[in-house]
């Protein structure tokens, strides 16, 4: 969801005026078509999910605060150009300080993506992405990490792993379009995707308005559906985003396409306090992040640093999944040390 050529998330998920979508209508195709597919196979049956799964997130910034940190939250694409890459790099990302991890569903109508994030979608469909493998994929992590689809415990701060752990207890979650939700049915998705492990869901093209169904689906399957705020958004709406925030929200740094840029924007301090006069939980910030000093001035002012088209450009160079890990994880490596260098104060992190 970086670069040109897409609709801004602004205009889809977080301006000042309700969205145009209408829920019931589903494109056809891609990802849509797929998760309707994959619906009859995937393991909606599975017995009651982990309903606490959600509290990783809050653990895990639990943790951060404590620490006086920001979080650093990688996106990575699901199957681009294949699961065994995936699984490296997201490997690679938590051993490189990566606190929390989004995990893009690919889509064959990413309006809100750029060129980027676009290709890396394409890649995977067409090695044949299927909703089950991004589910098994979390199963396995959590597997891997020791934690299965439980919450995290231990006698660590807040539960969660320290930076560089195995994914076990670090939070997972998808950032997907609402059509591969709607085929796979709101109810349904919420409680498979908690069910293997994973902790909440962005939905970029879903506005406030009509998140109400989902955000109730996920609340049962102990989700946290992320919401969104831009430079656009109005008093009114930042008040009514605060509201219904769960987990953290999203703060959009720029209007126009998501992707990399030479730097962020110069309000992105009087955006965060803006933002903060009403939320009361963790704001993360996005949109055009992709070198250690632009990480670094985020995670002075925000709680949280979102980086994706940067992570996904590193993957598209190709050389199998060690290359791809290693690229991944020296660059995040880098965000990490600017940003534990610059960041804030526990003071100056989300009030209670």
């Amino acid at each position: 969801m970086r670069g040109a050529g897409g609709a801004s998330r602004a205009a889809l998920s977080s301006g000042a005026e309700g969205g145009d979508r209408t829920a019931g209508t589903a494109p056809a195709g891609g990802l849509g078509a797929a998760a309707g597919a994959a619906a009859g196979t995937g393991p909606s049956a599975v017995a009651a999910p982990a309903v606490q799964a959600g509290k990783r997130v809050d653990a895990a910034f639990a943790r951060l605060r404590a620490e006086g940190r920001a979080a650093l939250i990688p996106y990575v694409t699901v199957g681009d150009p294949d699961l065994a890459t995936t699984r490296a790099v997201v490997e690679a990302a938590l051993a490189a300080g990566a606190d929390l991890v989004e995990l893009g569903l690919p889509f064959s109508d990413p309006i809100a993506d750029g060129p980027v994030i676009q290709a890396a979608s394409q890649r995977a469909l067409a090695g044949g992405f299927r909703l089950e493998q991004a589910l098994a994929l979390v199963r396995e992590l959590r597997a891997a990490g020791g934690a299965a689809a439980s919450p995290p415990g231990g006698s660590q701060a807040g539960g969660v792993p320290l930076a560089g752990s195995q994914a076990g207890g670090t939070p997972l979650l998808f950032m997907t379009y609402y059509n591969p939700v709607l085929q796979h049915g709101l109810e349904a998705f919420a409680r498979d995707a908690a069910a293997a492990g994973a902790d909440g869901l962005l939905v970029p093209d879903l506005s406030l308005e009509e998140s109400g169904p989902l955000a109730g689906a996920c609340r049962a399957a102990g989700l946290h559906l992320i919401q969104f705020l831009a430079p656009t958004s109005t008093e009114e709406r930042v008040r009514r985003v605060a509201e219904a925030a769960s987990g953290f929200v999203y703060l959009v740094s720029l209007t126009g396409v998501t992707g990399a840029r030479e730097r962020l924007s110069e309000r992105l301090g009087e955006l965060v306090a803006r933002a903060r006069r009403h939320v009361r939980v963790p704001l993360c910030v996005g949109f055009g992040i992709s070198t250690p000093e632009q990480a670094a001035a985020a995670a002075g002012v925000a709680d949280g640093v979102i980086v994706g088209s940067a992570v996904v450009r590193l993957v598209a160079e190709g050389g199998g999944p060690e290359a791809a890990a290693a690229r991944v994880g020296g660059f995040l490596r880098s965000l990490r040390e600017a940003m534990d260098a610059a960041c804030p104060a526990p003071a100056r992190l989300w009030p209670t």
